[in-house]
């Protein structure tokens, strides 16, 4: 992974929305490459039940910026000390249906086992990059979203483990940025609205 491109970056700011949140997308060196660390989501949370993504929240009061917002949210998720993660640099604020400003941030953090907030977290799952940039291992579709119009939503399968949604936005420009990765410029194929998506 080229982190000085990450470093380099001049991220795009969403500041319109109605609430901040950060997420953070901690980096994993291992003997047979660099790994992405996911979590999946507790099946009772009221938004995004189930579904995998980067430890992160919504920002708080007491949080002095969105990195400290990202560091926070995953010591509560994963029990990462803030003084474990390198943050090498952030990617464009996204914005969700549920009208937030996510900010992404990529971090170097220890190969350790890390231990998620049952409240929180069902799952932690460390995935390859070189499998999440195998694109035997992505498809993307198009529908008419009733919040965004037409839409491209990306799915990366790898492991059992489906990243969709903002997650996979978030991971399609890092791949991009960070690795030699492409997005296919076409889609896999177009749907019906309200054709199923992954649970």
């Amino acid at each position: 992974m080229d982190f000085e491109r990450v470093a380099a970056f001049g991220a795009a700011s969403v500041t319109d929305e109605e609430r901040e949140a950060a997420v953070l997308a901690p980096v994993v060196t291992r003997d047979d490459g660099y790994h992405l660390l996911f979590t999946k989501r507790a099946d009772h949370l009221g938004e995004h039940p189930g579904q995998m993504s980067f430890p992160g929240g919504g920002r708080e009061p007491s949080d002095a910026d969105r990195t400290a917002t990202a560091l926070r949210e995953a010591n509560e998720e994963i029990g990462l000390d803030p003084d474990e993660a390198e943050i090498v640099g952030r990617l464009d604020d996204i914005r969700t249906i549920t009208s937030y400003s996510v900010r992404p941030f990529l971090a170097r953090i220890p190969d350790r086992e890390y231990t998620p907030d049952e409240r929180e977290v069902a799952e932690i799952a460390v995935l390859a990059v070189d499998d999440l940039t195998d694109l035997d291992n992505y498809e993307s579709e198009r529908r008419d979203h009733p919040h965004y119009g037409d839409i491209r939503l990306h799915f990366f399968r790898v492991d059992g483990y489906t990243v969709w949604g903002a997650t996979a936005r978030i991971l399609v420009q890092l791949l991009e940025l960070a690795t030699d990765w492409e997005m296919p410029p076409e889609v896999d194929r177009v749907v019906d609205p309200d054709a199923d998506l992954p649970t």
